[in-house]
């Protein structure tokens, strides 16, 4: 179920790119297509229904927010330099699907894996809360670092006097990527929450499967990519940490 629904969300955002001629629309149904999942997990899982619920609200208070995000962030813009690139000019119907929609489609169902296994599943062991307690905090700390990343930059960005300049301010002077970064940690805390048992562990690839496409597929590097020669980016780069906070380096 979790696939079909997966399915017509990524098909319904196909549809749309191709009427308003742009497919980063692909952006604001990643967050959507975790939430679907979370919510058929939810209602149709007969596992440990606290936890069903638990995980539904963490994921929903991300993923809406990032969608409402970046549909903010994109609404009456052109297409995102990624896609365009990634496209090649090429706009056909089955080269769109393939190297855009199927891929995100199948990445969404991959990394749900752990909530779609643990809504079928009993309960967490009272010797595993600890665990779970530092699954919150640790979800809670990336949508801390996603969120007001997000809203630094987009505040940053609105200001005129800022044009042409890099955001080198609040959490991006402690690392290039908050928001990225964020992610990956909301992702291991979601996983984190799912622990209840050795069958949960199976499902690691899921999370480390997110970090790598935050980090290296189409995330830090490839923004690194198109900001790389912008003024001042390099030496931006070189007080300020790549992925993982830390203090900024003085001189």
């Amino acid at each position: 179920m979790s696939l079909a629904v997966i399915v017509v969300l990524f098909g319904t955002a196909f549809l749309i790119g191709r009427r308003i001629g742009r497919y980063n629309v692909v952006d604001v149904a990643w967050g959507l297509g975790f939430v679907a999942v979370a919510t058929v997990a939810a209602i149709l899982g007969d596992g440990d229904i606290t936890r069903r619920v638990l995980l539904l609200v963490l994921v929903a208070v991300w993923g809406l927010r990032l969608a409402l995000h970046i549909q903010s962030k994109t609404v009456g813009k052109g297409e995102d330099p990624r896609y365009r690139d990634l496209l090649g000019g090429d706009h056909s119907v089955t080269h769109v699907l393939r190297k855009v929609f199927v891929i995100q489609g199948a990445s969404v169902w991959f990394v749900s894996l752990p909530l779609q296994l643990s809504a079928t599943t009993g309960a967490t062991p009272p010797a595993l809360w600890p665990v779970l307690a530092v699954g919150i905090v640790l979800w809670a700390l990336g949508l801390f670092f996603e969120a007001v990343g997000d809203h630094q930059l987009k505040r940053f960005k609105a200001d005129p006097a800022n044009r042409g300049r890099i955001m080198d301010r609040g959490l991006w002077s402690w690392t290039r990527h908050p928001n990225y970064f964020g992610d990956a940690c909301l992702w291991w805390g979601l996983w984190l929450v799912t622990i209840n048992g050795p069958l949960a562990l199976a499902t690691v690839a899921s999370p480390a499967a997110m970090t790598y496409f935050l980090v290296y597929a189409t995330g830090a590097r490839l923004a690194e990519k198109y900001m790389a020669e912008r003024p001042g980016y390099r030496e931006y780069s070189s007080r300020t940490a790549f992925f993982i906070p830390r203090p900024p380096k003085r001189g």
